[in-house]
C-alpha cells in the first residue's frame, strides 16, 4: 500500500505536469467522448490512470504525449467497456420536431443543434477513428503524433483518417438523404422541421 506521503509526493508531481496541458487535454475528452459530462469522466479516470502509471515516466519533458496516449487508452477501454450502442434514428428525432429547448433562441438552438449533429457524427465511428480524425482534423496534431499515441504505425493512421472521413460523410447523407423525404419541412438553415410546425 502507497505511504500518504508517497501519494502526496506523486500527486504534487502528476499536476504540475499536467498543468500546461490541463485544458486542452479535457477538451479532447470532451470532443472524443459523446457528451461534455462523458468527457469529464473520460478525462477524470485518464487522470487517475496516469497517477498510478507516472512512476513509468522517466523524461518529464515527454508528459504531453505520453498522457495523450493514457487518454487514448482509458478512451478505447471505456468504449469497449461501453459497447456502443445504436444511436436513435433520425426518424425518431424529427418526431420530437428535431427542435431542442434553448432560451438563447433560434440562434442558440442552431447553435446547440448544430454541436449535437457533429457529436452524432463523430460517436458513430469506431474509437480509434474517432480518435485519429479529432487529433488530426480538430486538434491539429500531426500524423505522426498520432500513431506514437495510438501505438501504431503512420500508415494505419492515414487509413483510419480516411475511412473515418468516409463514414462521417456517409453519415451526413444519410441525413440529407432522410431529411429529404416527403412531408419534411426544412428551414433556410437545412434543418428539417416536422410537417405543420412553424419555425
Amino acid at each position: 500500500m502507497m505511504r500518504p506521503e508517497e501519494s502526496t509526493e506523486r500527486w504534487t508531481r502528476l499536476l504540475a505536469l499536467l498543468g500546461p496541458v490541463h485544458e486542452r487535454t479535457r477538451v479532447t475528452a470532451r470532443r472524443l467522448a459523446r457528451t461534455s459530462a462523458d468527457g469529464d469522466d473520460l478525462f477524470q479516470e485518464a487522470v487517475l490512470r496516469a497517477f498510478a502509471k507516472l512512476p513509468s515516466l522517466r523524461d518529464e519533458s515527454r508528459f504531453p504525449g505520453w498522457f495523450y496516449a493514457v487518454l487514448l487508452s482509458v478512451h478505447r477501454s471505456r468504449a469497449r467497456r461501453a459497447a456502443w450502442r445504436r444511436f436513435l434514428s433520425l426518424e425518431r428525432e424529427m418526431e420530437h420536431g428535431f427542435d431542442p429547448p434553448d432560451a438563447a433562441g433560434d440562434e442558440g438552438r442552431e447553435e446547440r443543434w448544430r454541436a449535437e449533429r457533429a457529436s452524432r457524427a463523430l460517436a458513430s465511428l469506431p474509437a480509434v477513428q474517432r480518435e485519429a480524425v479529432v487529433l488530426f482534423e480538430v486538434e491539429g496534431y500531426s500524423v505522426e503524433e498520432i500513431a506514437a499515441w495510438q501505438e501504431a504505425s503512420v500508415p494505419a493512421v492515414k487509413a483510419r483518417l480516411q475511412r473515418g472521413r468516409a463514414r462521417l460523410r456517409r453519415h451526413y447523407e444519410r441525413i440529407l438523404t432522410r431529411s429529404a423525404r416527403p412531408g419534411v419541412r426544412r428551414r433556410e438553415s437545412g434543418r428539417p422541421l416536422e410537417e405543420g410546425r412553424s419555425s
